[in-house]
């Protein structure tokens, strides 16, 4: 019988709110520039043209409430997004049975290497460096579906040290989530254990060491995050 040669990688896994029970990653994705307001700050039209997508790993995602400020950079952002977490997948998944493959919500943070990813910008190069980092996805508690339904509107703030950075609405999403994953799904085979990042409002800033950054998503459980050093 065959064996491995070396240790096998842990599952990535993820609460869920009021169980014991995991939910097992598979992939993430996460899409860019989803809010107009946060496009135009970005520098770019915030128009409906066909989305894009970048993925971040899954041993990115980070339930601790830690984030360690990563190496090598001297200006680390802040994104708070809704987390989508799905069941089930499929190919060229239509539009009105998108919403039947998610499982869940939550709360959660695309953390961005921003002077790297401009430096790969500039050069035309991907991505990854300024994005797919250790601990660069801090993630809340899921809520199933059952518990809150489909979320189309509610406030996504973002406060760093009490004070409020970020705020804005589900509800002004260019590319809503039954078309973020519709669309996905003509590139991708999208299966359960999937992650699909939605998107940032306008806001976005750097961290320093010490901060608290906290999400909160129209009625899901907030997620607090505190900023520290490798050494602490």
């Amino acid at each position: 019988m065959a064996s491995f040669v070396i240790p096998t990688p842990p599952v990535v896994s993820l609460p869920i709110m009021e169980t014991n029970s995991l939910f097992p990653v598979r992939r993430v994705y996460c899409i860019g520039r989803n809010y107009g307001a946060h496009a135009i700050e970005m520098g770019h039209n915030p128009t409906k043209e066909p989305p894009f997508f970048f993925q971040k790993n899954p041993n990115n995602l980070n339930c601790s409430g830690i984030f360690i400020y990563p190496p090598n950079s001297n200006e680390v952002h802040y994104e708070a997004e809704l987390a989508i977490m799905l069941k089930s997948g499929g190919t060229n998944i239509s539009v009105d049975h998108a919403l039947d493959n998610i499982y869940g919500y939550a709360p959660s943070l695309d953390m961005t290497r921003r002077d790297l990813q401009s430096a790969q910008k500039k050069l035309g190069r991907p991505w990854e460096i300024g994005k797919a980092f250790e601990h660069s996805a801090p993630v809340g508690l899921i809520h199933p579906v059952e518990k809150v339904g489909h979320p189309t509107t509610g406030e996504l703030s973002m406060k760093v040290n009490g004070a409020e950075v970020q705020k804005g609405n589900l509800s002004q999403m260019i590319w809503k989530v039954p078309e973020i994953i519709s669309y996905l799904s003509i590139y991708f085979e999208l299966a359960a254990g999937d992650v699909i990042l939605s998107g940032t409002p306008a806001g976005v800033g750097p961290i320093t060491i010490g901060d608290l950054m906290e999400v909160k998503i129209g009625n899901l459980k907030s997620l607090t995050v505190k900023v520290i050093t490798e050494e602490i």
